[in-house]
């Protein structure tokens, strides 16, 4: 994160709680602790992009809740005064298992964020409507995947396009959220490229469960339930068996600790609870 301005990394709203929670990069092996900083305001598109309501929202169907006021450019946690939680996935791998971790929170009447890979939805357009109907949320991780904060802007403006239009495509529109890829946080230049495309906001994420790095179901269980709290925004993957064979436990221990998950919007607008 060395070549990140570390001003750009805010915290999501007041009286949020950061500190201490452990935080990774997606996929890229560099594990770093979520940082406290000052917000700064920016506005939300007022068109609203496709998408369904989690399953439990009071949220009418088909609309997502307004955001709160001076949300940061990146976003890396909720606030900490509801009991809320935010599982987000990045969105790539085997569609079977994509579905058997969307099934296991609908019966549990948990909301995921989906921030789904576009080569991914080109191999499985099906799958963006399913995310959806399934009343979860789905955003842009980029069209290939590759180390977005590396590229020059014109290549890492491609990679952010592509996948939008692709979700306007199968959608109807370009989702709220952008997630850069191979990165916790997005470079100065990223984030402009993401606010150009229409996403005025960056979702980051302060718990990693590392379940990328396929340790077993018990560590990503162990990783998740042992760091969360309320307003944790949870990195998690498509594409690994373990997580899948995790999520029941780790739903089940997030309903102990009296915390239930619900999409990114809705962590943000205090829906839910």
């Amino acid at each position: 994160m060395t070549s990140i301005d570390r001003r750009s990394v805010l915290r999501a709203a007041a009286g949020t709680a950061a500190g201490g929670a452990l935080a990774a990069g997606c996929g890229d092996g560099h594990t770093v602790r979520a940082s406290a900083a000052h917000p700064t305001s920016s506005t939300d598109p007022t068109t609203s992009p496709a998408s369904h309501t989690p399953a439990g929202s009071r949220t009418a169907p088909g609309a997502l809740p307004a955001l709160p006021p001076g949300l940061p450019d990146q976003i890396a946690h909720g606030p900490s005064g509801h009991p809320m939680v935010a599982l987000t996935f990045h969105g790539q791998g085997d569609p079977k298992e994509a579905e058997a971790l969307l099934s296991e929170a609908e019966r549990a009447g948990a909301g995921l964020t989906v921030l789904a890979v576009g080569s991914w939805l080109e191999a499985y357009p099906a799958m963006a409507r399913r995310v959806l109907d399934g009343g979860h949320e789905l955003g842009n991780h980029t069209e290939n995947h590759r180390d977005i904060n590396a590229m020059p802007a014109s290549q890492a403006a491609a990679e952010i396009d592509q996948c939008a239009d692709r979700l306007r495509r199968l959608t109807g529109g370009v989702g709220r959220w952008f997630r850069p890829s191979q990165a916790q946080y997005a470079s100065p230049s990223v984030l402009g490229l993401a606010r150009r495309a229409g996403y005025p906001h960056v979702l980051s994420y302060d718990l990693d469960s590392l379940d990328y790095t396929d340790p077993g179901a018990d560590a990503v269980r162990e990783t998740v339930l042992g760091h969360v709290r309320g307003g944790s925004v949870v990195s998690l993957h498509f594409g690994h068996s373990g997580t899948v064979t995790a999520m029941p436990a780790i739903l089940d221990g997030l309903r102990q600790r009296g915390l239930r998950a619900v999409t990114v919007s809705h962590l943000l607008a205090g829906k839910g609870d």
